[in-house]
């Protein structure tokens, strides 16, 4: 497998990527308490089942293809067939270096495409001299969020309203380049 960088896509690769979405029967239940002088969430973990299933459409690919034109999302190839990518994105503004979507086709999952997709953003931005690595996904998403953990990400914050589905709550995931350990560490391995 190699990963290099990833090219404007002629087409939609992932008609034939299989599942894009996640069922789980382990979810990260977000308990949050205020009061007039703090705010206060916890993340545990909770026995839930919980499917997600999507489609990307034209409509994506088109979205998709103008951050990749900027040229830091990757691609993880193997013999010229795109398995997988990485699509990020890099702002200036905050020094930080996004990550918009990450996706492997479901035939190669657990075949640590993900992980090599992940090095090659952290590499990236390195590169590029941004602070942090920024992600979101969902509390639903049991299998990601203890990915990007593994990973060294943190949860640095949440929108408990980002999502019609009141079950579903969006975490932003970073991962501090300068300090390697900064944010908040909720799960632990």
């Amino acid at each position: 497998m190699e990963i290099k960088k990833l090219e404007t896509l002629k087409f939609n690769p992932t008609t034939s990527w299989g599942l894009n979405g996640y069922t789980t029967n382990k979810i990260f239940e977000v308990t949050i308490s205020e009061d007039s002088a703090a705010c206060e969430f916890k993340l545990k973990e909770a026995c839930a089942h919980y499917a997600k299933i999507w489609q990307t459409g034209p409509g994506d690919i088109e979205r998709l293809n103008e951050i990749i034109e900027k040229g830091h999302s990757f691609g993880a190839f193997k013999n010229g067939e795109l398995l997988g990518w990485i699509i990020c994105e890099l702002r200036n503004w905050n020094r930080s270096f996004y990550v918009e979507n990450i996706l492997v086709d479901e035939k190669f999952r657990g075949q640590k495409i993900g992980e090599g997709l992940i090095k090659q953003a952290i590499d990236e931005a390195k590169k590029l001299n941004c602070r942090i690595v920024e992600l979101e996904t969902q509390n639903t998403n049991y299998s990601a969020v203890r990915f990007y953990s593994k990973s060294g990400f943190n949860i640095t914050g949440l929108n408990t309203k980002l999502y019609s589905d009141s079950k579903e709550i969006a975490l932003f995931m970073t991962f501090d380049l300068e300090n390697h350990h900064s944010g908040m560490q909720i799960l632990n391995n």
